[in-house]
């Protein structure tokens, strides 16, 4: 199983930024990426086809969105869909991250719609989940988790696959925060989503990647990544730059 280093550039960059990024993180992994690990890059909607464009002759190195509406076409302003996102090279998309659920309003429901289709559109999907520090602190970790993975993979078991799908724990507390969930919080969060994954998916679980996203940094990013059920990062404001990134997924 390789490990994804994915990286969520959010609503940064232009995109010429954007572009230049890419094109140096490429020549900073060239005959460096280990064959257990693979790139994945989630830019702004806006330069998906020239990152795609830098990513498309690099070894291990893919696009993704950071969202999209479940609708094949129609009358949805501002949103699109996942066969225009797949005509610009994208071969992933985020769902459930905690910024569309607690600043765009997102329910459980809705991330559920959108992984069911955008895992019969042709997207390999990653579902994101995470508590709050309320919540944590209230002793609800391990229901949350199980809700947001229930809601989220309700429609699209019947098409989920240890190849096209992946969860990302984010701890929402820990991202952009600088704070950052400690190894055994880590690692008890992750045995949560790989019990119940062995539950719903029990032909898969065991190969479906989990990764951890909350202030992962070029300082703590080997020691995350070495956990037990920790298969990869997904990573924010030090996916950003190329340097910090590649240190990242090198780590």
């Amino acid at each position: 199983m390789k490990k994804l280093m994915a990286a969520n550039w959010k609503m940064y960059k232009t995109v010429d930024q954007g572009v230049a990024t890419a094109q140096e993180l490429v020549r900073l992994l060239a005959g460096r990426l280990p064959s257990d690990r693979e790139v994945l890059l989630c830019p702004p909607f806006t330069m998906l086809e020239g990152v795609s464009r830098v990513l498309a002759d690099a070894p291990g190195c893919s696009t993704g969105a950071q969202n999209f509406y479940p609708a094949a076409q129609g009358a949805f302003t501002g949103e699109i869909a996942p066969d225009q996102l797949l005509a610009l090279g994208c071969t992933f998309a985020l769902a459930g991250h905690s910024e569309r659920r607690h600043i765009m309003g997102e329910s459980d429901e809705f991330v559920g719609q959108k992984v069911a289709f955008g895992l019969a559109a042709g997207l390999k999907m990653i579902l994101c989940i995470g508590e709050t520090i309320a919540q944590r602190r209230a002793g609800q970790v391990e229901d949350v988790l199980e809700r947001q993975l229930e809601a989220g993979l309700s429609g699209g078991l019947g098409a989920a696959t240890a190849e096209n799908l992946a969860v990302a724990y984010e701890p929402v507390w820990a991202i952009g925060t600088g704070e950052v969930a400690g190894p055994a919080e880590i690692l008890s969060a992750h045995a949560c989503v790989r019990d119940k994954l062995k539950a719903m998916l029990p032909a898969q679980a065991d190969q479906v990647r989990i990764l951890y996203g909350g202030s992962v940094k070029p300082d703590n990013a080997a020691t995350i990544i070495r956990l037990d059920n920790v298969d990869g990062v997904l990573v924010g404001g030090a996916s950003l730059k190329a340097d910090s990134f590649s240190q990242i997924v090198l780590a």
